[in-house]
């Protein structure tokens, strides 16, 4: 396989936000270091217009290119329109920024088909361009494969941990699919969790491992991604 790193074209990364984002910030601090080689995030795009990642994007050196589309406001913006018309239109903002791939990194938002068929090119928006192959699609999940699917999970897991209904705990990068959180896992590890402890402090080191597996599953997407999409000279 081609060395990322003697690709030309940097490697354009999209990231999807909803709030704080530590996890964003851990992508940014790696983009075109060793860990992370010939990568630049190209957009920043959340769903809340408060989220403190816009922050971190529009900071950054050189400033990342931020957006932001909520739900109700769009709603309300285009009577008649759906949830469904509304996922379309992020994939449609996520399309124009020509992405070689997607991370989301606390986006809480599901991710639904109709937004999965647009970057996998097997639907064309209309005024848009025909892909030229699939931009594939990760998810940061604080818990195991299969153990605490949905929202809620650390609360969740850490409880039935003290309850002693499972024995360990952990976070995953999985692939997005239309099944929430259910996609093919790239990076599963576990994370100390001790009984009668606050969850405070098992938070605390889920975040640590969390920011490390981000950066190391979206490098082995963009490392797939063969020549990437930017490669065509596209600003």
């Amino acid at each position: 396989m081609e060395d990322p790193s003697a690709v030309t074209s940097p490697r354009r990364l999209a990231v999807l936000i909803s709030g704080e984002g530590t996890n964003l910030q851990a992508l940014i601090n790696a983009q075109n270091t060793p860990s992370l080689p010939n990568t630049r995030i190209i957009l920043v795009l959340s769903n809340r217009k408060n989220a403190r990642g816009l922050i971190r994007a529009s900071t950054a050196l050189p400033p990342i290119p931020t957006s932001y589309i909520g739900l109700q406001p769009f709603l309300k913006s285009n009577p008649g329109k759906t949830r469904k018309d509304y996922d379309v239109e992020v994939a449609r903002i996520v399309l124009r920024a020509k992405p070689d791939a997607v991370v989301c990194a606390g986006w809480m938002h599901i991710v639904s088909e109709g937004f999965l068929d647009v970057l996998k090119g097997t639907r064309v928006l209309e005024g848009e361009e025909v892909l030229a192959r699939e931009i594939p699609v990760i998810n940061i999940h604080p818990a195991l494969f299969g153990q605490f699917d949905g929202a809620h999970a650390v609360e969740r897991g850490f409880e039935a941990f003290q309850k002693g209904e499972v024995d360990e705990l952990g976070v995953m990068v999985h692939r997005v699919v239309k099944e929430v959180d259910r996609g093919e896992p790239l990076i599963q590890r576990r994370v100390e969790v001790v009984k009668g402890e606050a969850i405070e402090a098992y938070e605390e080191r889920l975040h640590k491992v969390e920011w490390e597996i981000i950066v190391e599953a979206t490098r082995m997407v963009l490392d797939e991604v063969q020549p990437p999409l930017s490669s065509d000279g596209s600003s």
